[in-house]
């Protein structure tokens, strides 16, 4: 069992309004019975550099562990709750990423 944190960055566009107005009223007290933490909402400004399609949204959770976030995914008394997000949720991104303290596992040599 791994006990770090870790990131989960959403990027996504609002394909129906409604159906993720249904998936937020309740996500953020399930995301935080989970182990989760919103640290930022964004709306899309500019791109700057990179090859990704921009996507309207930005939305970074922090998650007590990996075993926090799957429990959020595959917890059966959210399993109404996860289809408002699949549906009001288009050109969906959605990634992990290990917590860090620095840069220097990134860049050690091996």
């Amino acid at each position: 069992m791994e006990n770090k944190p870790v990131y989960a960055l959403n990027l996504f566009d609002v394909s129906d309004r409604d159906e993720y107005l249904a998936y937020s009223k309740r996500s953020a007290s399930e995301v935080a019975a989970h182990g989760g933490r919103v640290i930022a909402l964004g709306k899309f400004r500019e791109s700057v550099r990179g090859d990704i399609a921009p996507r309207n949204v930005l939305i970074l959770v922090e998650w007590e562990s990996p075993e926090a976030f799957r429990s959020y995914l595959e917890d059966p008394a959210l399993a109404d709750l996860h289809p408002h997000r699949e549906k009001g949720g288009g050109n969906y991104i959605w990634h992990l990423f290990d917590r860090l303290d620095d840069l220097r596992p990134i860049l050690k040599q091996e």
